[in-house]
Parts: structure tokens; C-alpha cells; sequence
């Protein structure tokens, strides 16, 4: 029977992912897909919609390739709408805040039941917190990952209603603990529900409903996590009872919860984070602050990288290996003395998880390179001693390392082991789980990650129909890691007024993720392999020069003297000193500037290359198109010419077949030229 709960639905299951930088993989490894011609908008040219906008043009053209294809789209965008009032989306919010208010006004008990991921935990200590400050007395109930596994479960609800509570609300968990809520209504406890996970045909029982999928259609609320939820009954109650007390922890908590669950980062998530990331280094919480502390970011700006990077692997571990209590008395106490002890066992546990998971992470390599070099296309491994709470890290690692799906499974005794599934993009890990289940006890997850629990004996016929579905996929999709820049960008264009322009884009996460740009013909000035395997370049464009970085480089210090790269722009703080620096998540090796670009389309092969002020494409029959490149008035500072995306490609007289009336290139001849342009570093 399928079992979402079983191993963390929801976009949860990637936080760990993206804990660690990007990985650079080995050149051979590398498929690179340079972003499509812009075409021309409504709204004009590339520039003309960066000067509209006042944004530089290769931050138009990431937005333009993302579908922001208007100025209006744009200042939305950077500057959204406060959202609309939440009751008027949440059908059951009002029927909600009535019976808190009740509680608060009566000093009822009520119980918190969470989940033992951060969202859960931040979900959790948020309502605890706001409720402490309006009168309630509220207790926190999350399930032990081990003991218990996800989700509100019959014996927890019964404990809680022999302790004399009448009240739960559910945070990130509970629209399918049908048996538990069956058994609360028996026990004549009153439930609101707060979940985000996906709902069943049929709920279980319950007062109230706070769901984001069932607010209208284009809610700007849709993409709330459990956290997020909270958030929303929070605020509604306070304003309700006239009280703001707490709802600036609220904004703390929802900011961590939001990040850490990687919930996509548009709508109310992306205006809530705007507001609330500034204001969160002066965060009141006391375990906050220690936790900020102790992550060494008290003289650093507390952004997304941040609390992805930082704060919320140190949260993580906690429910991964720990009692996630510890997590809710952490953000809730008021004690600084206690609150920094906490946080130092937070610290203790995350290096324990790192620890584990590099100890897994060298087991699982070691016993692929003993199957030799042909590699299955579904990665599975077993082994009885690892740890549940860590194996889906590493599976996710293994992804990102190898680019196929994976799924490292532990003993679960009596014969039985359970799995953590990743898998790249492309490869529906429900799907294929789905397809399997007449192998499995119990599976459950999402396009991108589950779980499953399977009989030892079942093992190889499990991994047999794997193999076949993601050779099928491999198929499809062609070996290796795919890189994917969304513009092109010359390193002189680098400097701090790029980076605050750049800034103005983010948060960046799920939905909005940090620009991958290109840059072609780098000349390599120096490289080196540092300590761990990371690969640290100079790299010059003409004058410009700047530092890249690649972590867990597979190869060694020895480069092309010319390499093409594809990276995020990142902010590095060394020494109390700030530099701008790239995050390498390709490379690969350059010709000159004069180098001859080969294009295959339509069975047709075409040679591109530069030769002074002209664009030239040769055909197999030798015959020459030629096109002058007009300078990019923003390129001119660059020393960069460029061709207009979309625009015409120089003279409109015909000088090859295919030429269209009037003197246009024909559209066949606009798009080669057009893929000739990006392809030789010509447009953005």
C-alpha cells in the first residue's frame, strides 16, 4: 500500500542537498546546453528593457529566459505586492482563530503537533511561542524519526488527551493520519489541521482546515510550507486579539522554516522573506542568536545562502539524530544561558551528521567502484548499519555526483531494509516506485524523492526493474551532468554595482534560484587543488581578473590555458574582508577567440566563427553567410561586441539562399545566426 508519510514527501527532502556547494564535475561528465536565442518582446529589444527596467542586460535576459517578459513583470518581480488579506484565501481561518481565541482567553492546554524536519520543528516553536505570549498553554508534541516515524500516530494522541488536552493543532503533518484523528474525535479532542502535503480523497476529521491547495486558484498563499501556515494562524490570531507580541519571532521562525523546506520562493513566500531576512540577525530569540553565533555569521549578513548553508543543517540534525524537542525549546526559551547550551548540543549533533555522512558516503563509493566501471543505471546500495536518519543525504550526493538516480537502503529489521530514493531532474521517483510496488512493502515520496520499505529477498528483482527504467530515461535524457547557463556575462561587467543589481533578484531558492551565467575564452592564470579536492583558479578576460571556485574537483590543477566557465556569482568573506568570486558548475576547455564553432540542426552541420567585425557561417557545401556585428552599447565598457537578441543580424542584403523577402534573413537563417551569436560568446 502506498505510504506518502513514509520518507518525508514534500520539497524537504532537498535541504540537505543544498547544504554543500555545487559539485564541479570532471570534464567528460559535463553536458552543457547554452540557453536559447532571445527573441524580440512586445516591450522592445534586450536593451530596451533593461533601460526600462534599470537593470543590467544580462539580468534581463536571465528574467526574459525565466518568463518575465515585461517591464510590469519585472518590477513585480523585485518588488511584490503586500498579499492580500489571508482569511479571504483560507476558508477555515476565521472558524480557526475563533476557537484559539477562546483557548487563549480560558489558559486552555493545547497541543502542537509537529514534525521532526525544520519546518516541523521552526513550525512548531513558532505557534508554541505565539501562543505562550497570548495566554495559552501550549505543548509541543513532534514523533520520534526512529521510534515513531512521520506524522501524529494514535498512541501520541491518546497520551495527549490523558494529559487533559482538548485542543491540537497539527503544523506539517496531518491530513493523512487518518487513524490518529479518528481516534481524537472518539477521545472528543477538537483538531485544526495546518498541513501542506498532499491531500486524500477523503480528510480525517477535524474543526478547521488551513491547506494551501485549497485557497483559490493563483493564491499568491499556494506555495506555503507547514511553517508558512503557522505563520498565516499566527498573525490572524494577534490581530484578532489586538496583540502583536511574538509576531516578530513568528517572521524569524517562518523565514528559517520556509528556507530550510525549500518551498518555492514566490507569492506571500517571496514578500514574507523580503521583509523578515533583514530583521533577522536582530532576531529577539535568544537560541537564535546562539545558533547565529555559533554558525559564525554574527558579523555577516543573514541572507538565504545563509540560512540554507548555516542555520538550518544545524536544525536538520537535530531531528535527523536527536529529540526534536531539543530544536522547540531552543527557539522558544527566553534563558540565554540555556539557549547557547542547546545550541552547542544542535552543533554536536550536525557534526555528527557530517561525520556520518561522509563515513556512508565513502562506504557507497568504495562498493560502486567494486562493481567496475560499468556503473547500473539505478544506483542501489545496502548495507544493514547505516543510519535512516542520514542515508537520503547521501543518496542525494551520490545524484549530484553521478547524475542517475539513487537509493541507499538500511536495516529495518526482521528482514526487512528501508530506502531513501533521490533522483536528477527528469526521473519521477513516484512514479517509478509506483511501477515497482508489487516488490514493496511500503513506498511513498514525490517526483524528486521517497521512500520505500522492501523485503531482503525482493532486492534483486526490485533493482532489475529500476535498472530498466532508468536506462529508459538515460535513453532520453544522454549521459553526464547537465549545465545549463541562462546568459552570457564578460568578467570586466563583474564589479559591486553588478553584485547589488544582482542582489535585487533574490531571495534566491526553489522557484527563484541564483543566475547561472557563462563566460567564454578565460584564460587560466593560475589553478590549484586545495585541501579536500577543490579546484581554486585566476581567471582573466583582458583586463579583468577574478578568483573561481570549484568544490570536489575530480580532476587535477592541469587546465587549458583557455577555458569556458558556468557559475553562480557569490559574495566570499575571508579575514574580515569581502571579495565577489565565482561558484563554478562547469567548465570546460576554450579555443581561442577565434575558435570555429560547429552547429548541428535540422541533419545539417554549420561551422561559425568571428572574423574581425563579422559573423560567418559555412555550410558543408562551403558556401559562406556573412553578417556584421554591431557593437552592444552595453558591452562597450566591456570591450565586447554583441549581436541584438532577436534584432537583425547586421545587413539585410541577401547574400546566401534562404534569405527572406524585402532583404529579412529568412527565419531558418535568423535562428542559425541567432545560435551562432550564443554559441560564440556574441549575445547575452
Amino acid at each position: 500500500m502506498a505510504n506518502p508519510a513514509l520518507d518525508r514527501p514534500a520539497a524537504a527532502l532537498t535541504m540537505d542537498r543544498c547544504c554543500r556547494s555545487p559539485l564541479l564535475p570532471p570534464f567528460d561528465e559535463q553536458r552543457w546546453h547554452l540557453p536559447e536565442p532571445l527573441k524580440q518582446h512586445r516591450e522592445g529589444s534586450l536593451d530596451q528593457l533593461a533601460r526600462r527596467t534599470r537593470l543590467p542586460p544580462e539580468l534581463v535576459a536571465v528574467l526574459l529566459r525565466r518568463g518575465y517578459t515585461s517591464a510590469a513583470a519585472i518590477e513585480a518581480l523585485l518588488q511584490p505586492d503586500p498579499p492580500p488579506p489571508a482569511s479571504d484565501h483560507f476558508a477555515d481561518l476565521d472558524k480557526a482563530v475563533r476557537r484559539l481565541r477562546q483557548a487563549c482567553a480560558q489558559q486552555e492546554a493545547i497541543a502542537v503537533c509537529g514534525d521532526y524536519d525544520a519546518d516541523g520543528m521552526t513550525s512548531t516553536a513558532l505557534l508554541v511561542g505565539v501562543l505562550q505570549r497570548l495566554g495559552a498553554r501550549p505543548v509541543a508534541a513532534i514523533p520520534s524519526r526512529m521510534n515513531d516515524g512521520y506524522g501524529l500516530n494514535t498512541a501520541m494522541v491518546e497520551g495527549l488527551a490523558a494529559g487533559s488536552i482538548s485542543l491540537l493543532i497539527t503544523v506539517d503533518n496531518g491530513v493523512s493520519a487518518d487513524a490518529a484523528l479518528q481516534r481524537a474525535r472518539d477521545l472528543n479532542l477538537e483538531v485544526i489541521l495546518t498541513d501542506h502535503h498532499t491531500l486524500p480523497a477523503t480528510l480525517p476529521p477535524h474543526l478547521a482546515l488551513l491547506h494551501p491547495a485549497v485557497t483559490p486558484s493563483g493564491s499568491p498563499y499556494r506555495g506555503l510550507a507547514g511553517v508558512g501556515l503557522a505563520y498565516v494562524l499566527a498573525a490572524a490570531l494577534c490581530e484578532a486579539l489586538g496583540d502583536d507580541k511574538g509576531l516578530d519571532i513568528a517572521l524569524n521562525l517562518f523565514c528559517i522554516g520556509t528556507i530550510a523546506d525549500m518551498a518555492p520562493l514566490q507569492g506571500v513566500n517571496r514578500r514574507w522573506l523580503q521583509d523578515g531576512l533583514p530583521r533577522l540577525a536582530a532576531s529577539p530569540l535568544p537560541g537564535l542568536q546562539a545558533l547565529i553565533q555559533l554558525a559564525g555569521l554574527d558579523e555577516q549578513v543573514l541572507d538565504a545562502q545563509a540560512v540554507s548553508f548555516k542555520l538550518a543543517p544545524r536544525i536538520n540534525a537535530v531531528g535527523r539524530l536527536g529529540d526534536p524537542a531539543l530544536v522547540v525549546e531552543l527557539l522558544t526559551t527566553d534563558d540565554r544561558a540555556r539557549a547557547l547550551e542547546l545550541a552547542r548540543q544542535c552543533e554536536a549533533l550536525n557534526r555528527q551528521r557530517r561525520e556520518l555522512c561522509d563515513a556512508i558516503e565513502a562506504e557507497a563509493l568504495a562498493l560502486l567502484e567494486a562493481d567496475g566501471e560499468q556503473r547500473s543505471p539505478f544506483l542501489l546500495i545496502a548495507q544493514n548499519h547505516w543510519h535512516h536518519g542520514v542515508i537520503g543525504i547521501v543518496a542525494a550526493r551520490l545524484v549530484e555526483r553521478f547524475g542517475q538516480p539513487a537509493a541507499l537502503l538500511a536495516g529495518e529489521g526482521d528482514g526487512r531494509l528501508r530506502a531513501s530514493v533521490r533522483a536528477p531532474r527528469g526521473f519521477a521517483v513516484d512514479q517509478a516506485l509506483q511501477s515497482c510496488s508489487r516488490h514493496l512493502e511500503r513506498f511513498g515520496g514525490h517526483p524528486a524523492a521517497g521512500g520505500f520499505s522492501v523485503r531482503a529477498e525482493a532486492l534483486a528483482a526490485l533493482h532489475h526493474d529500476l535498472n530498466g527504467l532508468a536506462a529508459t530515461w538515460q535513453q532520453t535524457h544522454g549521459p553526464g551532468l547537465p549545465v545549463e547557463p541562462e546568459a552570457l556575462l564578460a568578467l570586466s561587467r563583474i564589479d559591486r554595482g553588478f553584485w547589488q543589481q544582482h542582489q535585487q533578484l533574490g531571495p534566491f531558492g526553489i522557484g527563484q534560484p541564483a543566475p547561472v551565467f557563462w563566460s567564454r575564452a578565460c584564460r587560466v592564470q593560475r589553478s590549484s587543488v586545495l585541501r579536500g579536492g577543490h579546484l581554486q583558479l585566476e581567471l582573466s578576460q583582458g583586463p579583468a581578473r577574478i578568483r573561481a571556485m570549484g568544490w570536489r574537483w575530480q580532476g587535477s590543477a592541469d587546465l587549458p590555458e583557455h577555458v569556458d566557465v558556468a557559475y553562480r556569482l557569490v559574495q566570499d568573506q575571508w579575514q574580515g574582508q569581502e571579495r565577489l568570486q565565482l561558484e563554478l558548475v562547469g567548465l570546460r576547455p576554450s579555443q581561442s577567440d577565434n575558435a570555429v564553432v560547429v552547429l548541428h540542426r535540422s541533419q545539417r552541420t554549420y561551422w561559425c566563427h568571428q572574423e574581425g567585425d563579422e559573423l560567418v557561417v559555412r555550410n558543408a557545401a562551403g558556401e559562406e553567410l556573412r553578417r556584421p556585428i554591431p557593437e552592444r552599447p552595453d558591452h562597450r565598457r566591456a570591450g565586447q561586441p554583441g549581436l541584438q537578441a532577436g534584432g537583425e543580424a547586421g545587413s539585410t542584403t541577401p547574400d546566401a539562399p534562404g534569405d527572406g523577402a524585402a532583404g529579412q534573413p529568412h527565419p531558418y537563417v535568423q535562428r542559425l545566426l541567432d545560435e551562432a551569436a550564443v554559441a560564440l560568446g556574441l549575445a547575452a
